[in-house]
């Protein structure tokens, strides 16, 4: 454990095997935080939560869920209502399209939108509740705001970042008085690790980037420290 860091409580983090979530994983815990991860690669999430352990010595678990499906979403949002110990969540689970829909081709919207769009809101919706009935809690929100990147097309990644902000707009208005922090990250599209959808986490961002995600991840915290409700996040 980080000498002096205070503990403050857990913080569940999605698509936490590799890019921007693992390193919220990493951060979170440095200030003092124990982290669930959740994603699809439980081979990833061992190896990467064994090194943080080892690193910052705060608690890692795992919890392998495939957000694309019914059952994965469930596992997720009954430990939500469960877990007394969560204090924070950070929605990054992501997946992009690689396909353009000028092919015709529809078999990505549903996962995309079960993943990107779903899973967040129905997370959020199951946890804001439960930090409002105790006067705190955090919810982070990861989107992009990418206008012409390759693997999301057809103006899907506007249309999520759009919906993403405005839902995310409406949950701040109900619950800021009830002691819920939320904030919406809007990253560099390049600095976010991608899932394929034949592995939801396949990280496409070269290694090159790992330390502009970190800064990113850093800008972000440092956005939430001073209450800032959207982050233009960047990697600079």
């Amino acid at each position: 454990m980080i000498e002096g860091v205070v503990s403050k409580g857990t913080a569940v983090v999605t698509g936490a095997s590799s890019g921007v979530g693992a390193c919220y994983a990493e951060q979170l815990a440095e200030r003092g935080y124990d982290v669930i991860m959740v994603a699809r690669n439980r081979a990833r999430m061992n190896q990467l939560a064994s090194h943080l352990t080892d690193k910052t010595g705060r608690s890692f678990e795992v919890m392998q869920a495939d957000l694309a499906r019914q059952a994965g979403m469930q596992s997720v949002e009954s430990l939500l209502r469960s877990d007394s110990s969560i204090t924070m969540l950070v929605n990054n689970a992501g997946i992009g399209a690689t396909a353009s829909i000028q092919n015709g081709d529809t078999s990505q919207i549903s996962p995309i939108i079960a993943v990107n769009l779903g899973a967040l809101t129905r997370f959020t919706t199951v946890i804001a509740p439960v930090f409002a009935s105790r006067g705190k809690g955090t919810i982070i929100q990861v989107a992009t705001v990418a206008a012409h990147q390759p693997e999301c097309k057809g103006g899907m990644c506007e249309a999520i970042a759009a919906y993403v902000l405005t839902y995310s707009k409406s949950v701040h208005q109900e619950f800021s008085d009830q002691g819920i922090r939320l904030q919406v990250v809007l990253p560099e599209s390049k600095y976010r690790s991608s899932l394929n959808l034949a592995d939801l986490e396949h990280a496409w961002a070269p290694l090159s980037n790992t330390r502009a995600a970190e800064n990113m991840v850093r800008t972000a915290l440092a956005g939430l420290d001073q209450g800032e409700f959207v982050s233009m996040a960047s990697s600079r």
